[in-house]
């Protein structure tokens, strides 16, 4: 047996999380505008693939194709109303790619999609009731860990915590997006994420996606300051360029990215891996650079 993954963190361990989920659905041919999640019902063996690139590319830790499968946010999509189906079919085909294979499985829960009184119409306990039924579809069918990911309101982040901790008792991470440098759009500082979040019981405290990789590393060397707690830090492949036909490109190496890596367990980090545009040949590299280190 495979020890658990709060084991893992207790001892030490430097864990490597995955890549990107969109930015590589998209170049696989994801349409523009369409939810990831619709290919976990549509196009299962595309999600499976991504799931074992990553995996063979040297992670320890994979995420679920759920990031905007809570009910709130699909009701924007076709799969409205289908929020436990998804999030379970989602573990289902990740559990799949993993087989037997000593790698953790984590939830990918992410934002609503709608602001929180006052900046916005959504109630905290409305929102808390949302990540709850997607927690509880996520937890029956059996991940390992809940990544509560790219989150930016402290309200909401509180929510999806609460939820966490209310359906049962796996191992949580909260992982913050800094995309105003080390301000998230709603002007939260690292600090302040720490000081609110940690009191409630998270496992890890992050950040994921943000800004450039400069930038995400003051972020995290800014909430190395104010925790002691593990961090899991997935920055982006860069800032992305736009090309000519609208597509994102981000012009970050694999090897670029993975020269990175000594400053990111230096300044404090634990889990590593990559946001948008990292690639399975990114995380190649930075697997490597870990297992060297």
């Amino acid at each position: 047996m495979k020890p658990t993954f709060r084991d893992r963190i207790k001892s030490g361990d430097v864990l490597v999380s995955d890549g990107a989920t969109g930015t590589n659905l998209l170049a696989r041919g994801l349409p523009r505008g369409v939810a990831a999640e619709t290919w976990v019902m549509e196009q299962p063996d595309k999600i499976m693939q991504l799931v074992s690139d990553f995996i063979e590319a040297g992670a320890d830790i994979v995420l679920t194709c759920t990031f905007g499968a809570s009910p709130l946010r699909l009701e924007e999509t076709e799969l409205s109303g289908s929020s436990i189906e998804v999030n379970r079919r989602a573990v289902e085909i990740a559990r799949q790619a993993i087989q037997d294979r000593p790698v953790y499985l984590g939830a990918s829960i992410g934002p609503t999609g709608r602001l929180l009184k006052p900046y916005g119409p959504l109630d905290e306990e409305d929102a808390f009731d949302a990540y709850a039924e997607q927690v509880t579809a996520l937890e029956q069918a059996g991940v390992d860990l809940l990544v509560v990911e790219t989150q930016f309101s402290l309200e909401e982040a509180r929510a999806a915590v609460r939820a966490c901790h209310a359906v049962g008792n796996l191992p949580v991470v909260c992982s913050f997006s800094f995309d105003r440098g080390t301000r998230t759009m709603m002007g939260v500082k690292p600090s302040q994420m720490a000081s609110e979040l940690a009191p409630l019981g998270v496992d890890l405290l992050g950040i994921n996606c943000g800004r450039s990789l400069e930038e995400n590393l003051q972020a995290l060397k800014e909430l190395r300051q104010a925790t002691d707690l593990p961090i899991w830090f997935k920055p982006n492949a860069g800032m992305p360029e736009i090309d000519e036909n609208g597509q994102a490109r981000y012009a970050i190496t694999p090897e670029e990215m993975a020269s990175k890596v000594d400053d990111w367990l230096a300044a404090g980090a634990q889990v590593v891996g990559g946001c948008c545009g990292t690639t399975p040949e990114h995380l190649r590299a930075i697997a490597r650079r870990v297992h060297e280190s």
